[in-house]
């Protein structure tokens, strides 16, 4: 509310001070710059345009968001009318959000300076063109969105734009933005600085190369697109359709999976059917597809973020080519195994191996970001091996540590457990999943509505909303849901304790003559989970 003519120059030096700035790094705990954060940010600061690969969790975000920032308050020394100065173009809409989260995030001490809005939701273009008519500083979008509110003149770039950035941009034609992004650039001034971030450098990468960039500064920063195998376990097992769903339940049931862990499956409706199945036997877990509501989505990873659900059944994006098996049409600018910023995940877990070199890339590193550690495991079915072997070759070809190594489980050590999986794998039928995927969808069209007005005043009962409430389509047997002692194999008898053993907790015990009490303690057939 101070007016900066009357207070001069030296209070405009401390409003716009790198103090502010510092102290909001500060608050996210950053004490130092990762690699692409301090190869890239000197060389963004300085002018220049940049193409940068760094892997996924190196902090690619922060790397432009911090010049982007920095330009637009230096700026704002000299020109004092507001504007549009940054477009950040994001291929998902929950990318979207975690790059507006972010910058709000950095200017948490310059909010009134620099203005974000996030228009990748599916809002109506006329709901959006109020905020855009107040011209924010940064605008985040998909193309097609962009160049939608361009079309509608909601959006004016050509004489303001400063800095474009293109945030995971290995996958902007990959989602059929190829003919939105060209036609969003004769809406563009001639000169402005541009960055292209991504996981990969692949043909659509230079194809964009060629499009935006200038005489360009090339920052290839990881030998290998993931992490080596001293922070990143990759496994892989060779199993067919009905041992998948085997191993999955010993693998959760049994806890030898710890810590949080994403499941990724190739279809929506697999999606559902891996839900109902685990459901069966009281193992709950969230579905995150697109067929769900934006709202919701991002509602999910938070809570995943959080701490609220161990396990999360998600589609890989690129699988979702068949529309007319959904109950209803799917999101095309939907994407969890890619760029979405998931915390903390111990492990990932291909149920159904993905198509793609790229996409193996983005779901694995999901896990081992930053400086932790984490675990892969990929289910194998025979028609699969082609796509295992393009993965490897890619994976040695960067690092021959990068390999994945064949994951020692002893099947027959768990066929007590097959008769239990097949009655179960019984119960979920074509119209139980039908059914969910239709229950579900409506259930969290409801969340979706609450999330966007009544959590508005009530934000701490947003808490309270769960989305991995059993959908119950299929016929629940519940002696299922425990393990009798006889069917748990000698080598993981202490790594569950079946209901038969709670129970006799409660009884007090007899003490041992000679006084000896027996400790208990956890085998882990799979050492590294």
């Amino acid at each position: 509310d101070i007016d900066i003519e009357v207070f001069g120059q030296e209070y405009r030096d401390i409003l716009f001070s790198p103090y502010r700035r510092a102290l909001a790094v500060a608050d996210l705990g950053w004490s130092q710059p990762t690699l692409i954060q301090e190869k890239a940010i000197p060389l963004a600061l300085e002018g220049k345009d940049l193409l940068a690969r760094a892997r996924t969790g190196s902090g690619k975000t922060a790397a432009y968001a911090v010049p982007v920032i920095q330009r637009i308050l230096a700026s704002k020394q000299s020109v004092r009318e507001q504007d549009v100065r940054a477009l950040i173009l994001v291929p998902t809409k929950e990318l979207g959000q975690q790059v507006q989260t972010m910058i709000r995030q950095l200017t948490a001490y310059c909010s009134r300076d620099v203005r974000v809005a996030d228009i990748t939701g599916k809002a109506d273009l006329s709901a959006q063109r109020p905020i855009l008519m107040e011209k924010p500083d940064v605008v985040v979008g998909t193309p097609s969105r962009v160049l939608a509110h361009l079309n509608a003149q909601n959006l004016a770039l050509h004489s303001s734009l400063e800095t474009l950035v293109v945030d995971e941009a290995d996958l902007l034609f990959s989602f059929g933005f190829e003919a939105d992004l060209k036609n969003l650039l004769c809406h563009l001034p001639k000169i402005y600085q541009s960055f292209l971030m991504s996981a990969t450098l692949t043909e659509d990468v230079q194809a964009l190369k060629e499009l935006l960039l200038h005489n360009p500064v090339i920052l290839k920063l990881q030998g290998s697109q993931l992490p080596d195998s001293s922070q990143l376990q990759q496994y892989s097992i060779k199993c067919e359709e009905e041992d998948k769903f085997l191993l999955v339940y010993t693998l959760l049931k049994l806890r030898l999976v710890q810590g949080k862990t994403l499941v990724f499956v190739g279809a929506v409706e697999r999606c559902y059917r891996l839900k109902l199945f685990l459901e069966q036997f009281g193992i709950p877990a969230c579905v995150l597809n697109s067929e769900l509501p934006i709202q919701s989505r991002c509602h999910i990873i938070t809570q995943f973020n959080q701490g609220f659900y161990d396990y999360i059944i998600a589609t890989d994006e690129q699988s979702l080519a068949d529309p007319t098996a959904a109950p209803q049409a799917t999101d095309k600018e939907y994407g969890v195994s890619r760029g979405v910023d998931f915390q903390n995940v111990a492990n990932v877990i291909n149920f159904d191996f993905p198509t793609a070199v790229e996409s193996y890339i983005h779901r694995v590193g999901r896990t081992a970001r930053a400086d932790n550690p984490g675990t892969a495991l990929s289910f194998i079915s025979h028609t699969e091996l082609g796509l295992l072997s393009e993965v490897e070759e890619a994976l040695t070809g960067d690092n021959a540590d990068s390999v994945l190594k064949p994951y020692e489980f002893k099947m027959e050590e768990i066929e007590g457990f097959r008769y239990r999986c097949r009655d179960a794998m019984r119960s979920v039928t074509k119209q139980a999943v039908r059914e969910a995927r239709l229950k579900e969808i409506k259930q969290e069209l409801l969340n979706s509505e609450k999330l966007k007005t009544y959590f508005e005043d009530n934000p701490r009962d947003l808490q309270l909303l769960r989305h991995d409430k059993d959908l119950h389509p299929a016929v629940v047997k519940p002696h299922l849901r425990n393990v009798p002692d006889y069917l748990v194999p000698e080598t993981l008898r202490g790594a569950l304790n079946p209901l038969s053993n709670r129970r006799r907790k409660k009884r007090k015990e007899k003490p041992k003559p000679d006084g000896v009490v027996k400790s208990k303690f956890k085998v882990r057939l799979w050492e590294t989970f």
